[in-house]
């Protein structure tokens, strides 16, 4: 499995017996662009209303990370509140669409996630990973937080888990951690064992009532009408301090490296 080399990603959707398969990459380890969330973004909106569809899956090119989060090149580029603020919404975005989708998303994990692709599993409704998806939130080691995918993260780990990842921030959290505070619902030794089960999964779950499948969303996501004021306000806090003589530095250092 090859990953692209389109300096702003890829994205495919492919759609058999009721299942939409979204697939993104990245060549530096399957980050996202700006271009790329609003694609994905406008994809799950899209998909939403598909009478062909009854689910979604998830998933990223290649057999290494699954995300690495938001670009570091485009984030080295913010330069004022404004810029900072539209960076950050890209995440708060797609997990709005997430959140709003009437469609179920499956997450296939097969290699780590790292600040805002901690975010995306979170917003997935079911997760199957591999023993390689260890997960990690490192903005404060660059000045910033993760407050864009924070709720996302505690709607589905608990505040606990948010606040132990968030404050040691240059620790990796192995997959089992992952599952035990609820991020992956199972873990699997290999690739061929996870995709072995997703299939088997997706295929029952297709075949369930879509208007069931439905009306399990919403519940699921009860409480979190919020989260489209909710998500865009904390993006800006992230957008002002990366602004910060502190990040500035830290940037800058990690881009020197």
């Amino acid at each position: 499995m090859s990953i692209t080399t389109r300096p702003q990603g890829s994205l495919y959707t492919s759609i058999q017996n009721k299942i939409a398969t979204v697939e993104f990459g990245h060549p530096a380890s399957n980050s996202f662009p700006s271009e790329l969330l609003q694609r994905l973004t406008d994809e799950l909106n899209t998909l939403s209303h598909n009478t062909d569809v009854n689910i979604i899956v998830l998933k990223s090119e290649g057999e290494k990370a699954f995300c690495a989060g938001a670009s570091f090149d485009e984030l080295l580029e913010v330069s004022n509140l404004e810029e900072g603020a539209v960076f950050f919404s890209g995440f708060a975005n797609v997990i709005n669409a997430m959140r709003n989708c009437s469609k179920l998303i499956i997450g296939r994990i097969q290699g780590k996630a790292v600040g805002g692709g901690v975010g995306l599993v979170a917003a997935c409704d079911y997760a199957l990973a591999t023993v390689e998806s260890a997960v990690k939130l490192s903005e404060f080691t660059i000045g910033i937080g993760p407050f864009v995918i924070a709720p996302a993260v505690e709607r589905k780990m608990g505040k606990a888990a948010l606040a132990e990842m968030t404050l040691a921030a240059d620790e990796w959290k192995n997959a089992y951690w992952a599952k035990e505070k609820g991020l992956y619902a199972k873990v699997f030794e290999t690739i061929s064992d996870l995709d072995r089960e997703l299939d088997i999964f997706t295929a029952k779950f297709a075949a369930y009532n879509p208007e069931a499948l439905t009306a399990m969303k919403h519940v699921l996501w009860q409480g979190t009408e919020h989260w489209d004021t909710l998500l865009t306000d904390n993006a800006k806090i992230s957008g002002k301090l990366v602004l910060s003589d502190f990040t500035r530095e830290a940037l800058n250092k990690f881009k020197n490296k």
